[in-house]
């Protein structure tokens, strides 16, 4: 799938996708979406988030500033997990008032049933160019990683 092979600490994994630390740990507590290279294991521990967790998080803060609620981005995540075998940012999500629907080829596929409202069409093929980017600026401002996670 491309992309970075290194892990990044929870301060840095909320820079490149642009949300605050206090909302990706709010994220992670209540299981929207765990951290894939190293969990929380107690006071002290760090979490830290693989290149594809930044994928995840930078969708579900697109979804959220689509205007979707939280509850319903859960179950938008779920389904994507259990149903998209491929590179997630390659997906098509149409937003159909407080309705998800997922394109998938010719398929359009009502992940929350129902709603109504405007159909607003949020794609995705746009999250992996702003993450490599915001990954790339953020190495130039600081010193060159080690082999221990990119923290800041």
């Amino acid at each position: 799938m491309g992309g970075f092979d290194q892990m990044f600490s929870g301060t840095r994994a909320a820079q490149v996708v642009g949300i605050s630390y206090r909302q990706l740990d709010y994220w992670a507590r209540t299981d929207l979406i765990r951290p894939s290279g190293a969990d929380a294991s107690g006071s002290g521990s760090r979490r830290l988030y693989t290149y594809r967790d930044l994928l995840e998080l930078k969708i579900i803060k697109k979804l959220l500033d689509a205007g979707i609620r939280l509850e319903s981005v859960r179950d938008v995540f779920t389904y994507l997990r259990d149903h998209v075998d491929t590179d997630i940012t390659s997906a098509h999500i149409v937003i159909n008032g407080s309705s998800v629907l997922l394109c998938d080829g010719e398929d359009l596929i009502d992940v929350l049933r129902g709603g109504q409202g405007v159909l607003n069409v949020l794609p995705l093929s746009g999250v992996r160019d702003e993450v490599d980017s915001n990954i790339i600026s953020l190495q130039t401002e600081s010193p060159a990683p080690t082999q221990r996670a990119i923290n800041s």
